[in-house]
């Protein structure tokens, strides 16, 4: 028995940039919740600890960066994913939003009005650690 191919069976097939943006956005997505459920879980488990623990004002604070930063990274390791590609960009992507939701219920919920310089420096360590994180990420799939 002989098959016959047609011509189209040999062109590979090409993606719809509308499906590569859906599947940017949803990785996002699942990255950024990733990163809430770590920083809720991490703020819970400090709050235990804190009732035997009394740290200073000063250690809950560094605490607070690392919750944040490792947050952060997990949320980003959610969205590089296997494909390791735009691991830079992705990792930005995902500490700014992170960061933003974060100072704006800051914002609304503790009714303090920071500076703007705290809030940007917030942004930015968001945006530079995501990054950071991303470029690691896209590294570490690569091999």
């Amino acid at each position: 028995m002989s098959s016959y191919t047609t011509p189209t069976m040999n062109r590979p097939l090409r993606r719809r940039a509308s499906r590569n943006r859906k599947t940017i956005w949803s990785r996002l997505l699942r990255g950024l919740l990733t990163a809430v459920g770590v920083t809720l879980l991490c703020v819970l488990l400090f709050a235990l600890l804190m009732q035997w623990l009394k740290p200073s004002d000063n250690v809950i604070r560094i605490i607070n960066q690392v919750i944040k930063l490792g947050s952060i990274f997990a949320g980003v390791y959610v969205t590089v994913g296997r494909s390791g590609e735009n691991g830079l960009l992705l990792g930005a992507g995902v500490g700014l939003v992170y960061m933003l939701l974060g100072v704006l219920l800051y914002a609304l919920l503790s009714g303090q009005q920071l500076p703007w310089t705290a809030y940007l420096s917030d942004i930015a360590m968001g945006i530079a650690g995501g990054g950071i994180a991303g470029a690691i990420v896209a590294g570490m799939r690569k091999r």
